[in-house]
């Protein structure tokens, strides 16, 4: 009878959170936009900052990459 390979425990995901803490005014930026989703009826400033902030702790950042623009001669 082969021998079968043991089977390692099942690894759990963890949340990707950001390495770094977002600025103010990214975090500033994210809360006017919550602001705007509700059409600006009146809310909670500091909810609306608090919901950004975690928002943004918990995407990963993005890495601008420099596209390569190729031209093809006719």
């Amino acid at each position: 009878m082969p021998k079968t390979k043991a089977s390692s425990p099942a690894k759990t995901k963890t949340p990707r959170v950001a390495k770094t803490k977002p600025s103010q005014e990214d975090i500033a930026l994210r809360a006017y936009q919550i602001y705007l989703e509700r059409n600006g009826a009146p809310g909670d400033s500091r909810s609306d900052w608090l919901r950004a902030e975690a928002e943004l702790m918990a995407k990963p950042k993005k890495v601008a990459r420099k596209s390569k623009v190729v031209s093809i001669a006719a």
